[in-house]
């Protein structure tokens, strides 16, 4: 029997192929468990790092109710800009008003794919690194690309600081996302375009479009929309100027992306890629030329009434009763005025001396000047002749752009020098006053001809302002408060309180009309003794000829010839309080002290008051406020003050469609008779033909006006007006010394009136004044006040009252004879005096009017 087969051993099986499966798996296992530990770890730390930023995030909820600094902007009451007052220079513009090419620019410039990412542009991130690495790569350089998006900047320049940290970054990303999710992409551009700092002091795309190319939004053109997109990066690095170049470089690379995403025509980029960068840099002063004193005064204002942070960063838009044409003739004759005073005082010398013999160019340069003074031009002496001078200007641009001279010199004939004298002496040639090296101001003779005769000019050491208003409704209309801004922000027409002298006395005449005297009551004009109290001198008041009285005379005479004897006693014989309460009806001042020497015009007050004062006595006794602003509007166009405050609910119509003309009440209070009013009008009238101020005569138009000059003629006053135009002039040193024998208001102050109407009158037809009703003009002799005989010489026509007549005999206030009698005189020729009882009205300040 065969024994059973063994079957042979099976193969040993091999075991190192599944050992590394195994190894493998369990390496995976590891790696898995291990990212997984990491990732939610990591997860955990950034969800931890996200939430505690994300408690520290400000609330960009309150970007809906932003309201970004606006400059204040101030207009003339045409509509043109005079000043601009900000923190920081910017004009809000709604996003519907942006052109579609600004918008363009800036997006072509900033983030091109703004309008389809959420916030964050991924896509944009991924680009800037790639290109970034492969320029590295290749060791090319490349323009880094920014890949913060719009929104990412709106979110760090409205609600975070410019700190370069993770952190900033982190809570920019976050707020980006959630200000997409809250806001139209519309809304983020506005606040973008709004906000962003474009260089020189401009914020937002409306203010840089203005203060670098002197455009609007919509009149940019392409080169001048990319120069501006070109300037959030950093403003300075493309400077207009400083950096021209590279500021072109930058202008062009844009304009290259405008054509890539398709805002413009290749034929269009390569036009605007050849032209070379022009700005124009706006001034930041007055807008207006010779409106700084006005803008000033302005600005005063809003600050008490509004505030800092109103004021610089309100938006307010305010629409002043500034005329730039008054205000232009205004500044043209008080220069005038103030240079032919400072002359007769004779030559000062030079401004500066320099060496011409390098660059006198840049030497002058260095010379400080006034930047106000134009059509006045600095210049140096080059060459000296017995009979000439040859002058080198400083180059220069007046802000208005107008009577730019290009000539680099000019010449100076010895009829334009031989004024300059010195120690009182007359020069006998030019080398007598000027020698090579002298840095001089030069002027046209005719400023609306710079091409004419040059004169030398010096800049007066006297002072002065002068100011025109509308007597019917207080608006100003034009101030000039010095000789130059540049000089001395003082304005000696508001700022400056001042006597009035003689200027004063029409208030004392008028008081005494509306309370029962009459234009031909008499007063006696001689010497006067007052007793001023214990201890104190007798005061003895005297007429400017300190030598003469002229005995009983009209009241109207009294005006016309500004008779101080006269003055004093009608004042005392009405008794001060009276004239005191006037001077505060009229608001010429607040309280005035009582005592006779005021009714002189001894009492300090302001230019502005006295036109105020006298256009109540132009418009038929109505109260009238001055202003220098007819309305403000805040930043949204509503009206939030005006100064005519009357409602008229009827001027709602939209068309005309033959209705009644709306009727506005007149609420202006009446403070004096409007005959009274009237009366002292035609007294004034009297003034320019036959008193101190005949100088006006030429001017052939109704005008009525007084003179007023101080003691030692320290103080020269003209207020005068026509029927719908008051101006009140005034000149004096600021720290008042004498002027000089002779600088009286008529002298002096009334030929700056006489020039300034005739520019501002030239162009209306003489219009009289206006008669109230019930006046009656009456032939009388206007030395006697009574009336008139056949053939008289000396007859006026007077005003008078409807229940006035002329006097048959005339008392005259202020004498009395020895017995105490009491007679009236028949006529004229008679040579008795008696003194007339005052009417039973004096001293309750009411005449007839109430």
């Amino acid at each position: 029997m065969r024994a059973p087969t063994i079957p042979p051993p099976a193969p040993r099986r091999k075991t190192k192929k599944r050992r590394g499966r195994s190894l493998l798996l369990s390496v995976l296992g590891f790696g898995f468990a291990a990212f997984v530990v990491v990732f939610l770890v990591a997860s955990a730390g950034a969800g931890y790092v996200l939430m505690r930023i994300s408690d520290d995030l400000p609330n960009y909820q309150k970007l809906a109710e932003y309201e970004p600094p606006v400059m204040t902007r101030i207009h003339a009451h045409d509509g043109s800009l005079i000043a601009e007052y900000a923190r920081e220079r910017r004009i809000f513009v709604p996003i519907n008003t942006i052109p579609k090419l600004v918008i363009a620019a800036f997006l072509s410039a900033e983030d091109s794919r703004f309008y389809e990412h959420g916030g964050i542009d991924f896509q944009g991130v991924a680009r800037a690194v790639f290109k970034v690495v492969e320029a590295k790569a290749l060791g090319k350089s490349v323009r880094v690309q920014g890949a913060s998006t719009i929104t990412q900047q709106v979110a760090k320049n409205f609600l975070l600081t410019s700190d370069r940290t993770m952190e900033r970054k982190l809570k920019e990303a976050i707020l980006a996302i959630r200000i997409e999710r809250t806001f139209s992409k519309d809304k983020i551009l506005e606040l973008y375009l709004n906000e962003i700092y474009l260089g020189i002091g401009s914020y937002g795309v409306a203010a840089a479009g203005l203060n670098y190319f002197s455009k609007e939004l919509k009149d940019l053109t392409i080169e001048e929309a990319a120069y501006l997109a070109a300037l959030p990066k950093a403003p300075n690095n493309y400077h207009p100027f400083r950096h021209t170049e590279r500021a072109v470089e930058r202008r062009n690379w844009i304009i290259g992306q405008m054509l890539e995403n398709g805002y413009i025509s290749q034929e269009q980029a390569d036009e605007a890629k050849a032209k070379s960068l022009k700005v124009n840099i706006r001034s930041f002063g007055a807008h207006i030329f010779a409106a700084d004193f006005f803008a000033e005064e302005v600005r005063r204002a809003l600050l008490s009434q509004y505030g800092e942070d109103k004021l610089y960063g309100g938006g307010l838009s305010v629409r002043t009763t500034l005329d730039p044409v008054l205000q232009k003739y205004a500044r043209r004759s008080l220069m005038s005025g103030l240079v032919t005073v400072d002359r007769r005082k004779g030559w000062r010398g030079p401004h500066a001396k320099i060496d011409v013999a390098g660059d006198w160019g840049a030497a002058l340069n260095k010379v400080d000047a006034p930047g106000d003074l134009a059509p006045w031009r600095i210049g140096v002496v080059l060459d000296t002749q017995s009979s000439k001078a040859i002058v080198g200007l400083k180059p220069e641009k007046h802000q208005d752009g107008s009577l730019v001279d290009k000539r680099e010199a000019v010449e100076l004939k010895f009829d334009e020098v031989k004024w300059a004298k010195s120690n009182g002496s007359a020069p006998k040639s030019v080398t007598d006053v000027l020698s090579v090296g002298d840095v001089v101001f030069v002027a046209p003779k005719d400023p609306d001809d710079i091409t004419g005769v040059w004169s030398l000019m010096q800049i007066p050491e006297v002072g002065g302002g002068i100011v025109a208003m509308d007597p019917h409704t207080g608006r100003v209309l034009a101030v000039v408060g010095g000789f130059s801004f540049d000089i001395s922000q003082f304005d000696r027409a508001i700022q400056a309180k001042r006597q009035p002298g003689s200027a004063f006395k029409p208030f004392v005449y008028a008081a005494a009309i509306d309370n029962g005297y009459k234009p031909t009551s008499i007063v006696l004009d001689a010497p006067i003794e007052i007793e001023q109290g214990p201890g104190q001198d007798i005061w003895r008041p005297e007429n400017y000829d300190k030598d003469k009285s002229y005995g009983p005379s009209t009241l109207r005479i009294g005006i016309e010839k500004s008779r101080n004897q006269m003055t004093v006693r009608l004042a005392q014989d009405m008794g001060m309080p009276l004239i005191t309460e006037y001077a505060q009806r009229f608001g010429i001042y607040d309280s005035l002290l009582p005592v006779l020497s005021m009714s002189l015009g001894a009492g300090e007050t302001t230019l502005l008051r006295m036109a105020t004062a006298y256009s109540i006595l132009a418009n038929g006794g109505k109260k009238v406020y001055p202003t220098l602003i007819d309305r403000i509007q805040d930043r949204w166009g509503k009206t939030v003050w005006r100064h005519d405050a009357r409602q008229c609910p009827d001027c709602t119509a939209r068309a005309w469609m033959g209705q009644e003309e709306p009727e506005i009440p007149d609420d202006r209070r009446q403070i004096i008779d409007p005959h009274t009013a009237y009366q002292m009008t035609s007294i004034l009238e009297g003034v320019v033909q036959r008193g101190t101020a005949t100088r006006l005569k030429k001017l052939n138009r109704p005008l009525a006006g007084k003179t007023g000059t101080t003691n030692e003629e320290k103080d020269a006053w003209f207020v005068g007006y026509s029927p719908d135009l008051v101006v009140g002039v005034f000149i004096g040193y600021d720290t008042p010394r004498p002027m000089g024998k002779g600088m009286t208001g008529g002298q002096v102050a009334a030929p700056v009136f006489s020039d300034f109407m005739e520019y501002a009158l030239q162009d209306k037809p003489a219009t009289p004044f206006r008669i109230p009703p019930g006046i009656k003009l009456v032939l009388v002799n206007r030395t006697t006040g009574l009336r008139a005989e056949p053939g008289d010489d000396q007859a006026i026509m007077e005003a008078f009252k409807p229940n006035e007549e002329p006097d048959d005999a005339y008392s005259i206030i202020g004498f009395s004879d020895p017995d105490g009698g009491g007679a009236y005189m028949g006529d004229s020729q008679s040579s008795g005096y008696s003194s007339r009882p005052a009417p039973s009205s004096f001293g309750s300040g009411r005449g007839g009017f109430w």
